[in-house]
């Protein structure tokens, strides 16, 4: 048996790095997960990948209307939402005399709208059963999990809009779990430092991702990561594996007890508002 048999999850996010390690381990602790990735291709082979557990939403999840289009795939093909997790993004990186507004609001649709419109359409599903168990007497968790940054935590070089939407996350995940908190939805959230995904391979050999007819190339300088890995004690990148275990931690019976915080994951890494 596992921690979250009968469980059913969405991951944004999930057709691949963080998101797909975190999908496969609620997966392989028994719940049914939802992928999502742009590229109806990534998500179907990522579900694929999971297994029978698992099925695909391929959706630009900044689009008005597909968060709810994501959520109600998964309470139809699942008949019920227990675990959310905001993953979904990606990094366009600029000095702020340099930035233009479209480059700063396309950070703060993706790592702030988005997870609110996907707790708006999660809302019902999340609320209305724990208001029926509370009713009743009964004390049934339901999780989300924001997936946050230390550049939103305590800021970031080269970030401004980055940081910016991630900082609002966390106001957005401490909001929410002081208004859910009653109904015992956990929600919290995790900052992460580097982890070994496209997002922080060396910016010479990283990929180019379409931001809505925008060519964003992904990565970071190679003479920042020289500079910047030696900062954290670990001494290295996170692998997604290790990004995973504290999302699974937080979706799991054992964070019952823990609402509102932000889980620090950097190595070693710490500093700002990080609780």
């Amino acid at each position: 048996m596992g921690a979250l048999d009968g469980r059913a999850a969405l991951v944004t996010g999930s057709g691949r790095g963080v998101g797909l390690a975190v999908a496969t381990a609620l997966a392989g602790e028994g719940a049914w997960v939802l992928v999502n990735d742009l590229d109806p291709d990534v998500a179907n082979a990522a579900a694929a990948q999971i297994g029978e557990k698992a099925i695909a939403f391929a959706g630009d999840l900044t689009k008005e209307d597909v968060p709810d289009q994501l959520v109600g795939t998964a309470v139809e093909a699942f008949g019920q939402l227990d675990i959310v997790v905001n993953n979904a993004g990606f990094a366009w990186d600029g000095p702020l005399h340099k930035m233009g507004d479209r480059q700063f609001q396309a950070m703060l649709d993706i790592h702030t709208v988005v997870p609110f419109r996907v707790l708006r359409a999660a809302a019902p599903h999340l609320r209305d059963p724990a208001k029926a168990e509370r009713a009743e007497g009964k004390e049934v968790f339901r999780k989300v999990v924001n997936v946050t940054s230390v550049s939103g935590t305590f800021g970031s070089p080269g970030q401004p809009n980055y940081a910016a939407a991630k900082a609002g996350l966390v106001g957005l995940t401490k909001t929410v779990a002081k208004e859910w908190g009653g109904l015992k939805i956990n929600v919290n959230a995790v900052a992460f430092g580097f982890v070994e995904t496209r997002m922080t391979a060396p910016r010479e050999e990283a990929e180019v991702f379409d931001s809505d007819g925008e060519q964003v190339k992904l990565g970071v300088p190679s003479q920042m990561l020289e500079l910047a890995i030696p900062q954290v004690p670990i001494g290295r990148k996170a692998t997604t594996a290790e990004a995973a275990a504290p999302i699974l931690f937080l979706c799991s019976p054992g964070s019952n007890y823990i609402m509102g915080q932000v889980l620090t994951v950097g190595g070693g890494l710490a500093g700002g508002m990080t609780s």
